[in-house]
């Protein structure tokens, strides 16, 4: 069967972080860059959709093509790994710039042009990511917070839940669903926002790095982390203990 009963799933997690932690700083370097410009791509995919004039739903049913890819590939998210182990963000942060760069270069002509009504739509989100949230001082940094919690519970039970089949299919479809409900909420993905942001920067956007990391970028993966290793990992740790653990309370 390709069903995996929830105590299972959890012991496969608790062996892939032990794996993840052996992992050399150059490996997790390189697995962390690809899975940021995969991360990359789902997201310019969801912002053609969108600039289309496609319903957004739409857009939050195509997103997790990136999260589905990277997870195959055994690849490192820092978001998804914070309910197990936080590596990862170096190398994530470097394929979203990366991506970005190549992104802002292939859609303008090398710069020659605006970019159209997809280089309107990364504007458009860019400013909502920061100003949007200057706007309300530190309202809008708890905003960030709160949305950047709702986000990364979804992204690491989607992390968890690839765990609960055998079948590349049943991954899919498990990891699927957390992933396009965050997605379609509007909430807050700090890997993500590694490329958005300096995509809209690039554009033309009036956002300062200094900017980027304040209103969004620094609230938004504290709320990541606080729900990857408090709403996730530890709340399906106690739920389903390891077996060790099980025996002594039994006896």
């Amino acid at each position: 069967m390709d069903f995996v009963n929830a105590s299972e799933a959890m012991a496969a997690a608790r062996q892939a972080a032990v794996n993840k932690a052996t992992l050399s700083v150059p490996q997790m370097l390189l697995r962390g860059a690809l899975a940021g410009a995969l991360l990359g791509y789902a997201t310019s995919l969801a912002m053609i959709i969108v600039s289309q004039g496609v319903v957004p739903i739409a857009a939050a049913l195509c997103f997790p093509v990136g999260f589905v890819m990277l997870v195959l590939l055994g690849l490192e998210l820092a978001t998804g790994n914070f309910a197990i182990m936080s590596f990862g963000v170096a190398g994530n942060l470097i394929g979203s710039l990366v991506y970005a760069v190549l992104f802002y270069l292939a859609i303008t002509n090398m710069g020659s042009a605006a970019g159209g009504p997809l280089a309107d739509q990364v504007r458009k989100v860019a400013q909502a990511k920061t100003l949007g949230y200057a706007a309300f001082g530190a309202r809008g940094l708890a905003a960030a917070f709160i949305k950047g919690v709702l986000c990364n519970w979804m992204v690491t039970l989607g992390a968890v839940l690839a765990f609960a089949s055998r079948s590349t299919i049943g991954k899919i479809v498990a990891m699927w669903l957390p992933i396009a409900t965050f997605f379609a909420h509007g909430y807050e993905h700090s890997i993500v926002n590694m490329f958005v942001v300096p995509a809209g920067m690039l554009l033309g956007t009036p956002v300062s790095v200094a900017g980027w990391w304040f209103w969004n970028q620094i609230p938004v993966t504290l709320g990541n982390i606080v729900a990857g290793v408090l709403l996730t990992g530890f709340t399906l740790s106690v739920s389903y203990p390891k077996p060790a653990e099980s025996h002594v309370r039994a006896a």
